[in-house]
């Protein structure tokens, strides 16, 4: 099973987008955007962009997790990871936004109600 994007509404009534592996589990999220026009952009800057492992930055948090950041040509950030435990389980991370940032499949949860 392949992976899917999901962009819904935030409780402020801005939009966001979230990234899921064919597992089901949430590989990269978004920022929030006023626009929904503006969410369906930054999934198109994703496609494009997560198959260019230079748009990767792996960064470590204060508190020792590691976590990437996929950014656009503009330097832009596009996405974030969640925390990993481990630099290997972020850089598997990496590697699945690779894999499964070019899909098509989009999933619009915008008009479900919460």
């Amino acid at each position: 099973m392949s992976g899917c994007y999901e962009i819904s509404k935030a409780k402020d009534d801005q939009f966001r987008f979230v990234l899921k592996a064919g597992n089901g589990e949430i590989i990269l999220t978004s920022e929030l955007y006023k626009a929904k026009a503006s969410a369906q952009t930054g999934i198109s800057s994703v496609q494009k962009n997560s198959l260019d492992d230079s748009k990767f930055d792996r960064l470590e948090a204060k508190n020792g997790k590691a976590y990437f950041n996929l950014k656009a040509a503009n330097h832009q950030i596009i996405g974030t990871s969640q925390m990993y435990a481990s630099v290997a389980s972020r850089d598997n991370g990496i590697e699945s936004v690779k894999k499964n940032g070019p899909t098509e499949n989009i999933k619009d949860l915008t008009h479900v109600e919460s």
